[in-house]
């Protein structure tokens, strides 16, 4: 919300006012029941005028990742992950699962987003793909099943992430349909 308002779009009074509250709805079935009040139509209303401001976030935050990967990353490993984010960038396909897939599980560089020692972000992804191959798209999305089926493996039990998993891998599959 920073992003748009700080680029002139207003926001609904309901979203400023909820600034300091949190998220203006506490659980999903609230959300749901709330879908023909004012307030939803107001964010159905801001969300439509402010699509453009939404992608330029999207990709900004994209941009704004490769140096914290970078900073991240043994220095061994710092220009094979420049050589695959630059590659990826090279095509469509790649600039929508690099923008996709940090604004989807962020960037792997926070010690806290780690189970058992193991990331799950960009920077982890960029790590297990391998070379060699001419379709970096399909390599991508090919690692990026691996570290979210390695996240799965090593969350908490209580957490049950696995049911997420077959949804998660149907968004990287995205990735690879032309």
């Amino acid at each position: 919300m920073n992003f748009i308002s700080a680029r002139g779009a207003k926001l609904p009074e309901f979203l400023l006012a909820g600034r300091q509250l949190g998220c203006p709805w506490r659980s999903r079935e609230e959300f749901m029941r709330a879908q023909a009040s004012p307030q939803m139509r107001q964010l159905r209303l801001f969300l439509a005028d402010t699509v453009d401001l939404q992608a330029e976030f999207l990709v900004e935050r994209l941009s704004n990742s490769l140096p914290k990967m970078l900073a991240a990353a043994q220095p061994a490993d710092q220009a094979l992950i420049q050589q695959r984010f630059d590659r990826l960038l090279l095509s469509a396909a790649g600039c929508y699962a690099l923008v996709d897939y940090v604004n989807f599980k962020g960037e792997g560089v926070i010690a806290t987003e780690r189970y058992r020692g193991e990331g799950w972000g960009l920077l982890q992804v960029l790590s297990t793909m391998q070379d060699g191959g001419g379709d970096s798209v399909g390599e991508f999305a090919r690692a990026a099943k691996v570290v979210l089926a390695r996240r799965v493996a090593n969350s908490p039990a209580e957490r049950h992430e696995k049911r997420w998993l077959p949804g998660w891998l149907n968004r990287i599959d995205t990735y690879t349909r032309h």
